[in-house]
């Protein structure tokens, strides 16, 4: 219940915070500019690379934390940052362990914000100490956690939401302030806000642009990007900008289909009909996998993701032989370990005979949450614990 109405108040001061902003810009001066987010999307083809090094040139552009006080201090009393005196300090000091009567909680080994989102999270709060008094907005959530986005919403941070037609940007005008998440922005995105007189502050973790180097060396190799992650996340979405051809696949049964394919072919239609929301633009499987490199989403698993590197290696070297392996198969180290971790945590901390009951905290639309989430479901039937 008292989520509901914490989510209900968000909602609430949303639509007050778009009917404020309506108000200071009347309906005749906007100019709807929309820009979708989602793969395959029907967008002009931009030069990732170019893009993304000519945004220092503007002048405009803000990529690394300065790391004040003031928004570490504030970021600690909203309890969204790497807890320094909070419960979660407390229990660090003692054998990562809180007690109260009969009930004690123990904390995993590895928990919470990963760096690059604690990073992030930190950039948003200095983007709003450095700019008191320019409008700011971020074109996604800044990451996955309902709390963290609510406490930005109360600091007057306007966050844009996806719908069916994309997103409108019309209400940004010159001088306002532009913040990526940390999953990045797609290069159209960027390149909209490098031609606005606008202030970028670029929060995308440095692991997810790893990957975008990678696909852009796919790209420039003719190799067709396999991407392993979430068509409809944000972080995949921004990578496929950067992509030319590309095929995302989810798991490992999605993967075995194209390993599959590339082997022994098969039916066209049906494969496009599979993959119709996670392939480029007139993407022809048998045209476009027979040089293939392979990329990720970095909040999958690191196991599955190395698992499909090794399949489409084997899958390679049976169609083309292994002194061919070079020349139809890319693969860059673009892993984050993050994610891993807190699953390995996770497994063991439920070997401890006395846990009852297992606790998963984190956004519900979140992909490291929902890996943590099946896998304590797993682990918790296995142990008979809720």
């Amino acid at each position: 219940m008292q989520c509901q109405m914490q989510r209900q108040e968000v909602m609430q001061q949303t639509s007050c915070q778009m009917q404020r902003s309506l108000l200071r810009s009347p309906a005749h001066s906007r100019r709807c500019v929309r820009v979708r987010a989602s793969v395959a999307a029907e967008t002009e083809k931009v030069d990732g690379r170019a893009v993304r090094r000519s945004l220092n040139a503007t002048g405009r552009y803000v990529r690394q934390p300065t790391k004040d006080e003031k928004s570490q201090t504030l970021m600690e009393d909203h309890g969204v940052g790497y807890s320094l005196s909070g419960l979660v300090a407390q229990m660090r000091e003692n054998d990562d362990t809180w007690q109260q009567g009969e009930v004690t909680v123990k904390l995993a080994k590895a928990y919470g914000y990963c760096w690059g989102v604690e990073r992030a999270v930190r950039m948003a709060y200095e983007a709003r100490n450095a700019n008191p008094d320019k409008k700011l907005y971020i074109t996604n959530e800044i990451i996955h956690n309902p709390e963290v986005n609510q406490r930005l919403r109360e600091l007057d941070i306007e966050i844009f939401e996806d719908d069916a037609d994309g997103k409108d940007y019309g209400r940004i005008s010159d001088g306002d302030v532009v913040i990526f998440p940390a999953f990045g922005a797609t290069v159209q995105e960027m390149q909209l806000f490098k031609d606005k007189n606008v202030k970028m502050v670029d929060t995308t973790c440095p692991w997810v642009a790893k990957v975008w180097n990678s696909v852009d060396q796919h790209a420039r190799k003719n190799y067709t990007s396999v991407i392993h992650g979430k068509y409809s996340h944000e972080e995949t979405i921004a990578t496929a900008s950067f992509a030319d051809t590309y095929v995302i696949v989810r798991d490992l049964a999605e993967a075995q289909m194209v390993c599959e394919y590339i082997t022994q072919g098969g039916d066209k239609e049906a494969f496009l009909q599979h993959f119709k929301k996670a392939v480029s633009k007139g993407f022809d499987p048998d045209r476009d996998l027979q040089r293939v490199g392979l990329a990720n989403q970095t909040t999958m698993l690191k196991g599955e993701t190395q698992e499909i590197g090794k399949m489409l290696e084997r899958t390679i070297m049976a169609k083309y032989g292994p002194s061919e392996l070079n020349n139809h198969f890319m693969l860059m180290d673009t892993i984050c370990d993050a994610t891993q971790e807190r699953q390995d945590a996770m497994y063991e901390i439920i070997d401890d005979s006395s846990i009852n009951m297992m606790l998963v905290v984190g956004g519900f639309n979140s992909s490291n949450t929902s890996h943590l989430q099946v896998g304590r479901i797993v682990i918790c039937r296995m142990h008979n614990a809720p």
